[in-house]
């Protein structure tokens, strides 16, 4: 157990140290670095591998590392069915990614730097299916969309991809508060912040009253993540990314990341009228869209994005289906679309990184030229079109045999499926044949076929696709039904296989596969038919986004502007309105307000000279004609103080106050009589009588906030310990000293660059009056004296 839980630190470490190392070895070996980079991912997926059979068994393994036992936070791991198989494909079509990134950039100059952000993805993602802590999980998750940030935004000096980051990372972002607020929910309800811990609690969850909240939270944070309509805009505009990217984000692992919560959080969740109705509205409302706007495009990569969106739209509608069958629909399908859709993403970028151009209008012919691409394209286009003997087509079987029924939410979402699966149909094979067949076409560079890099990559993912459907009795023992046991929270056995089996879902696939077809023999109608609809239902929620931030730059312009006017005066005043609402207010609503205080009777006749002189001082200040006069005249007023501590035995203090109430009247009059201002106060009276009654009113709160500090029970706890531990401590007789230099040190020296940046932003306000006055006199020798 204990070489289990070393391994599996080792290999969640190992993305993020190959994200340190990348920029060496690339710039050491070049574009073969990426060959030894891709060991890291490598050793972690066999690592997973080697686990498999213990999970199949129905075995969970956790372990992790404890951050702070009294909160019960800690750096923790999860794995059952369900995380080891995004570990697997994570980590699996990773390193394939690394491998096919190497010969796609080769000659880039920023190619290490592209490893870097790519191996930090990989090791967020990573994070996220495996955590069982929940700060855990919420740290991987926002690590997830700032790396997809940095990817999609990685040609930078292009404003589409700089766009397109932005975009990614707002969307993304705010899901993310939302979900974070959800685990707070989560954590409140059930009082546990594990995942393991949580599977377990699952009626408690169903019948809080915060259940809905808690469900609203959770599904802000999965359907921005997974590009759930109307949040599904972010995912096609973030195929501005390199292609490498666009295979291994946008396909296979970061939009699943809200499948993935919502998939783990099906046993304590699921099963109730809100998730089944919230989660199959939305997810098939998305894989409508996407499905259609995948037809109208004729970018390969575009056309492949909406059918992801389509895709994860058609996973959350299973999820939330309710159903046996359609856990282990959603199952199978989450497999079968990670090895199908890597596979046409990185054909799409072997047809871009060969011919030029990613237009479906301007290719063909291509099947001379690229037959080895071709094949691969066509083996993933059949099962992204479920027809056998692919993993697809099983998938697509058990998704028909779920959702077939005879009452009418099963009619609908079956009807809905059928829609949405003919047209990717139609996408699949627009893809993998409409650049092959026919004429060639000119391109803007010669087509030719690919290196082993690029097309080895696709060719794996292919070739699994179809040795999982043909091994399917191993394929599901060993993945898919741990996979589903895992979302149900329940034992299951999946049984599917390419064994002929008559009856509704295979009729389904058939009619499926025949609108397909139709589809695809009139495909320039159908793009032609959907601009038309487009276009006449106007704009949609991408150009919302970009309204929302324009209006949300104006509205933070104009709320700046107002907060921030440029003027000193407003500053402090608002500072000094905060500080008597924060002193006056609070000690009126809770009944804190200090008793009057008995006047003394025995006040001596220097003392009343004391005082005396601080209130000459306070009309010298507020008589003053000139801000000099009123300087000097305030110092009047820190030196009475001075005395009084001198009288009451306190002379450490009192040579302080003189030291500080010498050094601040000096240093004022310096800097008044460096700086050009008008000699006497011109504010208006009604400005005057406002900053004269905020100075009361703050006065008032510092004066109730000392009395009630003094007619508290006094606590000598600590005079005690600083009595007893300055000596032993601090080897200091000077209590006050010893408090101030020793147990305050930290603070002491906070105070200190205070007062340094003080003396520095001093110093700056008289160079510039010096210099000023020397460039004024070098333009004009008698406006200097003209000015003071």
């Amino acid at each position: 157990m204990a070489d289990v839980t070393a391994l599996t630190f080792l290999a969640l470490c190992l993305p993020l140290a190959g994200a340190l190392a990348a920029p060496l070895v690339i710039r050491i070996l070049g574009a073969n670095g990426a060959w030894l980079l891709a060991a890291a991912p490598l050793f972690a997926f066999l690592h997973f591998l080697r686990l498999l059979p213990q999970i199949a068994r129905g075995q969970t393994i956790t372990g992790g590392y404890a951050w702070v036992p009294s909160y019960n936070l800690s750096f923790s791991w999860f794995l059952d069915g369900l995380s080891l198989a995004f570990a697997l494909l994570i980590t699996g079509i990773g390193t394939l990614i690394v491998l096919y990134a190497g010969a796609y950039l080769r000659g880039h100059g920023d190619q290490g730097r592209f490893f870097s952000f790519i191996f930090l993805f990989m090791g967020a993602m990573l994070g996220i299916v495996v955590s069982d802590s929940f700060l855990m999980f919420f740290i991987f998750w926002e690590l997830t969309s700032i790396t997809s940030f940095l990817l999609i935004g990685f040609d930078h000096e292009r404003e589409a991809a700089r766009r397109a980051a932005l975009q990614a990372l707002v969307v993304t972002g705010g899901g993310g508060l939302c979900l974070l607020a959800g685990l707070l929910v989560l954590w409140n309800m059930s009082g546990v912040t594990q995942m393991s811990q949580l599977i377990g609690a699952g009626d408690l969850l169903r019948e809080s009253p915060l259940y809905l909240a808690a469900l609203i939270l959770v599904l802000g944070g999965a359907f921005t993540k997974s590009a759930q309509f109307p949040f599904h805009f972010w995912l096609p505009n973030a195929m501005e990314a390199p292609t490498p990217v666009s295979a291994y984000l946008h396909s296979a692992t970061m939009v699943k990341a809200g499948v993935y919560l919502l998939m783990r959080l099906n046993p304590v969740m699921g099963e109730t009228p809100a998730w089944e109705i919230l989660l199959p509205f939305f997810g098939g409302l998305t894989l409508v869209v996407g499905t259609a706007l995948a037809i109208r495009q004729t970018d390969l990569k575009l056309k492949l994005a909406y059918t992801t969106v389509s895709s994860l739209g058609l996973l959350v509608m299973l999820i939330g289906f309710g159903s046996d069958h359609a856990v282990e629909a959603a199952a199978l399908y989450l497999v079968a679309h990670s090895l199908f859709k890597g596979a046409l993403f990185m054909v799409a970028g072997i047809i871009d990184h060969e011919t030029g151009t990613r237009d479906i209008t301007r290719l063909g012919g291509l099947g001379r030229a690229m037959p080895l691409t071709w094949l691969i394209a066509l083996a993933a286009a059949f099962s992204m079109a479920g027809l056998p003997p692919f993993f697809g087509f099983l998938a697509k079987e058990e998704i028909y045999a779920a959702l077939a029924g005879g009452d009418i939410r099963a009619i609908t979402f079956t009807a809905i499926t059928v829609f949405g699966n003919a047209l990717m149909f139609a996408v699949a094979f627009a893809v993998a044949l409409k650049p092959f067949h026919g004429r060639p076409a000119q391109t803007p560079k010669i087509a030719h076929e690919a290196p082993i890099l690029l097309w080895l990559g696709p060719a794996v993912l292919a070739v699994l696709g179809l040795l999982s459907a043909v091994f399917a009795t191993f394929t599901h023992a060993a993945l898919s039904s741990p996979i589903a046991a895992a979302i149900r929270g329940d034992p299951v056995e999946i049984a599917i296989s390419l064994a002929p089996h008559l009856g509704l879902p295979l009729a389904l696939s058939l009619l499926t596969a025949l609108l397909g077809i139709g589809v695809y023999w009139q495909l320039d109608r159908a793009r032609f038919w959907m601009a038309v609809f487009l276009r006449a239902a106007g704009r949609g929620p991408d150009h919302g986004f970009d309204l929302a931030m324009s209006g949300l730059v104006r509205f933070a312009g104009r709320l700046i502007r107002f907060v921030q006017p440029g003027r000193l005066e407003i500053y402090v005043a608002c500072t000094f309105l905060c500080l008597a609402a924060i002193l006056i207010i609070p000690p009126i609503l809770y009944g804190e307000l200090p008793h009057l205080p008995a006047w003394p009777a025995d006040v001596r006749l220097h003392e009343w000279a004391v005082f005396l002189i601080a209130a000459f001082g306070l009309a010298a200040v507020l008589v003053a004609h000139d801000r000099l006069t009123a300087i000097v005249s305030l110092g009047i007023q820190g030196f009475a103080v001075a005395v009084i501590f001198l009288l009451f035995g306190a002379p450490d203090l009192s040579f302080t106050q003189f030291m500080v109430e010498t050094l601040s009247v000096v240093i004022l009059a310096l800097v008044m009589t460096r700086l050009r201002l008008s000699p006497d106060d011109r504010r208006p009276p009604g400005r005057r009588l406002f900053h004269g009654a905020l100075a009361l009113v703050c006065g008032l709160g510092f004066s109730l906030l000392l009395l009630r500090a003094t007619q508290a029970p006094f606590n000598d706890a600590l005079t005690a310990f600083f009595n007893a531990y300055s000596k032993t401590i601090a080897h200091g007789a000077n209590v006050v000293n010893v408090i101030i230099v020793d147990f305050r040190g930290t603070d002491t020296l906070g105070e200190i660059a205070v007062v340094a940046v003080t003396g520095l932003a001093i110093l700056a306000l008289i160079r510039i009056r010096a210099g000023s006055e020397r460039k004024l006199a070098a333009n004009d020798p008698d406006a200097v004296g003209a000015g003071e």
